[in-house]
């Protein structure tokens, strides 16, 4: 049975429908998905602090600007006792170094290759 020219017109007919009817759908759901979006930045937004004045920012330390302090370290020893002892038990909870003696810089020794595998020839 062959559909005659009339009944196919009015299928592609219904079918340019619904074409039509999916893609103003999926315009609103696009539209709705922009304006929920919208929405909810400006709730956060209305939830966060206010940015600081000017007079509120940081100022550099009438000393002049901090400086970075370069020295080397040496451990703590952890001291010997029969006693389980607690962080808050080891130099009042300090973190765990002190200044060392020497303040010199270690230096590769002529020779070394300076490194685990930086290709140098090591010392033999």
């Amino acid at each position: 049975m062959h559909a005659s020219g009339a009944e196919s017109a009015d299928l592609a007919a219904s079918r340019g429908t619904i074409g039509i009817g999916l893609v103003v759908v999926a315009v609103l759901v696009v539209g709705l998905l922009i304006g929920l979006f919208t929405l909810g930045s400006r709730r956060v937004r209305r939830g966060d602090s206010p940015r600081p004045h000017p007079d509120e920012q940081p100022r550099t330390p009438e000393e002049g600007p901090v400086r970075e302090a370069r020295e080397r370290r040496e451990p703590d020893e952890m001291p010997r006792s029969d006693d389980r002892l607690l962080p808050h038990d080891l130099h009042g909870g300090s973190s765990g170094s002190r200044t060392g003696t020497s303040q010199d810089r270690p230096r590769w020794e002529e020779g070394g290759s300076g490194g685990f595998g930086s290709g140098g020839p090591g010392r033999h």
